[in-house]
């Protein structure tokens, strides 16, 4: 099942994709309820290394404290789901 949505092909609501040309390093198509909204997160130029334990443990705990933690429709929800927070 492939969704279009302003242009753009997701292989469903809440699958992040990631996007090679675009502002961000990922999108996903976040659908909560009746919302659905494209949401863009990650820096394109980074490289994450989610894969060191200090760092995971750092990104962790700085994100924690942002708006949006348990919000399908922010980016933040999104990224600390990438980082296994």
């Amino acid at each position: 099942m492939s969704i279009k949505y302003r242009g753009e092909t997701f292989s469903g609501y809440n699958k992040p994709k990631r996007t090679p040309d675009g502002p961000k390093k990922f999108a996903v198509l976040a659908k909560n309820g009746e919302q659905v909204k494209l949401v863009r997160f990650g820096d394109p130029n980074m490289s994450i290394k989610k894969d060191q334990p200090a760092r995971k443990a750092s990104y962790c705990a700085r994100s924690g404290g942002i708006k949006g933690t348990g919000d399908k429709l922010s980016a933040n929800y999104w990224s600390r789901k990438a980082w296994s927070c």
